[in-house]
């Protein structure tokens, strides 16, 4: 039986990749006293939802959705969750949250060998995500602007940023705006695209898609987007999600176990399970 437990809260939750490469993980290892599952609490009993796996002994847990946000109050948001707005890593042990979504698309983004600093970057959606895209690429020196559907999301996320972290130049525009914005990156943050719904772009139908860039689109399942596909047709590279999912989850194993897990093992048991 597992006496070092850790897991991940959502709801729904029951979609959830993390217990696949978290455990596959701790198997490569060896660590068969630390097991990974998922548990569904709805948002109108967060707070009583997390005194059950931090009272049962649990090490940590990851937060999805819909309580990256509203999990803030509970725990004690380190620097980084704080400037993000959003705590998707808990540790029990301290009560501090942070956030590895950040440093997770960052460092996937490297692994590709996209470069970031001066680039001009256009981000999609204004939620947790988004969050962690603004502040990543606004720290490794890229140009940001925002697009998304209620404005007034966005300029709140830049008021924020600016507010929390001194993240300043952050722009909002329309997606008509951003077509002749001449960035070489779009990462789409929201859920558009998204299986079922995979004919669907966050990307207008009859508005020019720009040639030759790079979209990053953080829904991986499905692995080839409408919105990547979009990409590939107009001469540019696009690269899935499951890359970040694998080494924001790989930054929290190591946070909670104090060892380095192996990423390209967790990579490929996502891709099976895909």
């Amino acid at each position: 039986m597992p006496s070092k437990r850790v897991g991940v809260i959502g709801f729904p939750v029951e979609h959830s990749l993390s217990p696949i490469m978290h455990n596959a993980a701790f198997e490569a290892l060896n660590m068969r006293d630390w097991h990974y599952d998922a548990m569904s609490i709805p948002p109108d009993i967060l707070r009583l939802g997390l005194r059950e796996p931090r009272d049962h002994g649990y090490i940590g847990i990851n937060v999805t959705v819909p309580h990256k946000e509203a999990i803030m109050q509970y725990v004690r948001p380190d620097e980084k969750a704080r400037a993000i707005g959003a705590v998707n890593t808990v540790d029990f042990r301290s009560n501090i949250g942070t956030n590895t979504d950040a440093d997770g698309f960052i460092k996937d983004l490297r692994a590709h060998d996209v470069h970031i600093a001066g680039e001009r970057a256009l981000v999609l959606g204004a939620g947790g995500a988004a969050r962690a895209a603004v502040y990543g690429l606004a720290r490794a020196g890229a140009k940001v602007a925002i697009v998304n559907r209620t404005e007034s999301r966005a300029e709140a996320l830049v008021r924020h940023l600016r507010a929390s972290a001194g993240i300043g130049g952050v722009d909002v525009k329309t997606l008509a705006e951003a077509a002749d914005w001449g960035m070489s990156l779009i990462v789409n943050c929201t859920s558009v695209g998204l299986h079922p719904h995979i004919d669907q772009s966050p990307w207008i139908q009859d508005l020019p898609f720009p040639a030759g860039i790079t979209v990053y689109d953080m829904v991986y399942r499905p692995a080839n987007t409408a919105l990547m596909r979009q990409c590939v047709a107009h001469g540019g590279r696009a690269i899935g999600g499951l890359g970040m999912l694998a080494r924001q989850g790989a930054i929290a194993f190591e946070l909670w176990t104090g060892v380095a897990p192996p990423i390209d093992l967790m990579q490929r048991v996502l891709q099976e399970a895909l």
